[in-house]
């Protein structure tokens, strides 16, 4: 098949869609992504060595009513250029959209001239794109139960909605707790806390877990792996103020790039619960505190958090929680205790999110057929 995908704007839209990708071409098909040049797509789609087409979109601003006429100029002018380019190349057997408006311009040429799509929804609260072209897909694919809502009156009579859960690039799925405890210079016997917000950070997730340096400190067997975020690295270090000695067991980074060895390489992970931080923590299997980022738009991460939450994979903290003793309980209780932890990796490897770009794969193949 000649696969066309749409997905752009941010990394959770681009790396569920990178992930299909890399299934999809395991399998014998051809994909061609379908973006902005200037956005993170331009930069991340050539970087993974596939096919670009670009193309332009500008949002509709809901306090600006007006972009509406903007937006639909340039969402035309994106559309007689795909049409241009399919003339010349041929259709393609089927797209799938990832949301964002940069998916609009190709599903709607695709519903005009009869080729199927589907659309793959990362997050518990859809998105406008991925509901207003959910009438014309063959299939609504969703990485929480809890979106399922959202899309009634929405869907075709014959779309289906069907959970397949938030691909996970296979970089991050193939990694080990061998190599990945190598990577950070982890021995066995260490128990591993890992704590990231994101890669713009979380000052209250920084600020309640420095705090509790000493405590964790006072555990000789324990290690943190502190990503900050890049613009709160320099806060967070002169907060925390540690010794040369308690820097060799407190790691402060301001980004972690290797994700996949860093959680599979930890006992438990402190994290907000955004979609794609909440795949690779179950794709991992690896034992979680999500804090909800409490300004999120609909309270989403509270819903993405929930999924894991609900199914024993996961314990949740609420944001304004951080500052009182039942965070550094509920913290303290799942490092000390490794019965608990296997049983969240039990029931966090039974919701199977690592073959999540396999069950996508199969609704692309499906709709052709």
């Amino acid at each position: 098949m000649d696969v066309a995908i749409a997905a752009g704007g941010t990394a959770g839209h681009i790396n569920p869609a990178l992930a299909l990708a890399e299934e999809l071409v395991s399998r014998g098909h051809n994909v061609t992504f379908y973006g902005q040049r200037h956005k993170l797509e331009g930069t991340l789609v050539p970087q993974a060595g596939y096919d670009f087409f670009e193309i332009e979109v500008s949002g509709f601003d809901r306090s600006r009513p007006w972009s509406i006429f903007g937006a639909l100029w340039q969402m035309n002018k994106s559309r007689r250029a795909l049409a241009s380019h399919f003339a010349s190349t041929g259709a393609p057997s089927v797209a799938v959209g990832f949301g964002a408006y940069v998916e609009m311009p190709l599903l709607g040429w695709c519903s005009q001239n009869g080729v199927p799509y589907i659309i793959h929804e990362q997050n518990s609260v859809p998105g406008l794109a991925n509901k207003t072209c959910a009438k014309d897909a063959v299939s609504v694919c969703l990485s929480f139960p809890g979106a399922q809502e959202a899309f009634a009156g929405r869907i075709g009579r014959d779309t289906s909605l069907v959970l397949t859960g938030n691909p996970v690039r296979r970089s991050v799925i193939a990694s080990s707790r061998e190599v990945g405890r190598d990577a950070f210079g982890l021995r066995e016997d260490e128990t591993a806390l890992l704590v990231f917000g994101g890669s713009l950070g979380a000052r209250h997730l920084n600020e309640a877990i420095s705090r509790m340096k000493d405590e964790l400190l006072s555990r000789p067997n324990v290690r943190v792996i502190h990503s900050t975020g890049k613009d709160l690295y320099d806060e967070v270090t002169q907060s925390l103020t540690l010794t040369e000695e308690q820097g060799k067991r407190w790691q402060v980074l301001p980004y972690i790039d290797n994700m996949g060895e860093a959680l599979a390489a930890c006992d438990v992970v402190l994290s907000r619960a955004g979609a794609s931080s909440i795949a690779e923590i179950a794709a991992l299997a690896a034992p979680a505190i999500l804090v909800p980022y409490p300004l999120a738009t609909a309270d989403h991460q509270t819903t993405n958090a929930r999924y894991l939450v609900d199914a024993g994979a996961a314990c949740l903290v609420p944001d304004d929680s951080l500052d009182t003793e039942e965070f550094e309980s509920v913290l303290l209780g799942m490092i000390d205790d490794t019965q608990m932890r296997d049983t969240i990796r039990t029931a966090s490897k039974n919701l199977k999110q690592d073959q999540a770009a396999s069950a996508l794969a199969d609704q692309v193949e499906a709709a052709v057929r």
